[in-house]
């Protein structure tokens, strides 16, 4: 009997990684989005461009400081933009587990990071890279491989129905966010380093 248990659970865990890209119906698709930073505050466009893990939404947040402002809610091949002040921010991603990325950010810049899903134990785990200009860099903001991603997302904006999905679930985020931040705490400096959007990685 627990074989078989254990053999429906990986069924379904694979089925969610490996199925699909799943819209989120919380938010609302907006094709013809154009978004740009101001004279005083940055913009960051967080990107997730493969469709594994389809069946499985990430959210997304700034918990800069003491705050928590929801993002968005990722599907596979969708984007979210986050116009913000300037300055040394901190961003999170959750779905099974809670993944951070630091980032300072200068006005009248753009800057994009990755929502990488991985398989977790029962649903995908997401990370948040930073999408660089510099060319040794794995992601790149002029590499052909990224225009690509970045043409083939649509823009979401939140709704009602995904600003109350958040109110109804914000217990839960931030105790994921209390226990997995005592993780990142605890990582070594140049660990970090490699989850930081650079201030010059903005355009």
């Amino acid at each position: 009997m627990k074989k078989f248990l254990a053999a429906i659970g990986i069924f379904v865990l694979f089925s969610l990684l490996g199925g699909c890209a799943t819209q989120s119906k919380l938010v609302t698709i907006v094709p013809a989005a154009s978004y740009e930073p101001t004279r005083d505050k940055a913009l960051i466009v967080f990107l997730r461009p493969s469709l594994f893990g389809g069946g499985v939404q990430a959210t997304v947040y700034d918990i800069t400081g003491n705050s928590e402002t929801f993002i968005g809610i990722l599907s596979g091949q969708t984007k979210a933009a986050h116009l913000t002040e300037p300055g040394e921010k901190l961003f999170m991603v959750v779905g099974e587990n809670a993944d951070f990325m630091k980032a300072t950010l200068e006005a009248g810049k753009t800057y994009y990071a990755l929502v990488s899903p991985r398989v977790g134990v029962w649903k995908a785990r997401f990370s948040l890279l930073p999408v660089r200009k510099d060319t040794t860099s794995k992601y790149r903001t002029e590499s052909d491989e990224f225009k690509e991603w970045l043409n083939k997302s649509q823009y979401i904006e939140n709704t009602e129905a995904s600003h109350a999905w958040y109110r109804l679930n914000k217990t839960n985020v931030q105790a994921k966010r209390i226990e997995y931040l005592e993780k990142w705490d605890r990582m070594l400096p140049q660990d970090k380093e490699v989850l930081t959007l650079r201030a010059n990685d903005g355009k």
